[in-house]
């Protein structure tokens, strides 16, 4: 069953360094359409190359039930990274298991996922983008932090997936949420708007990793409003 509320949508090994790339051409480039893609972040650095993150919509408000009888409500994001320079970009990524605690639950927490698939653009229009077996990811990894390290080789674009899952009682809003970069530094912005009365708003910008070029600068910063 769909949740509504904070997941109203549009629509424990270490892992290993992993190369899934997507050549950047103009069939690629075509289907990326505005209408599913959040923000939009374009960087340059002092070579003159640059990198571009997109970060999607969420899909999903669907319920997990964990073995211990705990139900979460949860959604799916998606991050494209393009990588436009003549250098591979090594993606590090590591979210602590318990990310920050939900307003409307004292000692209750967002958890955060990285399941093992490949994103590409092709798979926006899939139920869930595509995610497999994710029940059974859930079962295995539900308290493990999660992490991610990607090599994202020249003039190709590597996409990853994000699963947020909140406890049921706390799930009141819309959530959006994006992958930015400062210097080398990369930041993970959940934001959620209430939707009741008693709820509050809340804006949570974590640092959450890097990519191992300097000195990026920001260049065009886009956010996508769809109605």
């Amino acid at each position: 069953m769909a949740i509504t509320g904070l997941f109203s949508c549009k629509q424990g090994s270490k892992p290993m360094p992993e190369t899934v790339d997507k050549v950047i051409s103009n069939s690629v480039k075509s289907i990326q359409n505005d209408k599913d893609i959040y923000t939009k972040y374009e960087y340059a650095d002092s070579k003159g190359g640059s990198l571009i993150i997109q970060n999607g919509f969420p899909r999903g408000g669907m319920k997990y039930t964990e073995s211990n009888g705990e139900v979460y409500g949860y959604v799916i994001f998606w991050t494209q990274i393009i990588n436009e320079t003549n250098n591979p970009l090594e993606l590090k990524i590591d979210f602590p298991i318990d990310l920050y605690e939900v307003p409307s639950l004292p000692g209750k927490y967002y958890k955060v996922l990285i399941p093992a698939d490949t994103m590409t653009l092709e798979k926006s229009p899939l139920f869930m983008y595509g995610v497999k077996n994710l029940e059974s990811f859930l079962d295995n990894n539900i308290h493990k932090p999660a992490s991610l390290r990607r090599t994202i080789n020249p003039k190709a674009s590597n996409g990853f997936y994000v699963v947020i899952l909140c406890p049921t009682d706390g799930a009141h809003g819309t959530m959006r949420t994006g992958l930015s970069l400062k210097g080398q530094n990369l930041f993970y912005r959940i934001n959620v708007d209430g939707s009741k009365s008693n709820s509050k708003s809340s804006n949570q910008e974590i640092q959450c990793g890097s990519i191992n070029l300097k000195n990026w600068v920001l260049q065009n910063n886009k956010m996508y409003l769809v109605i």
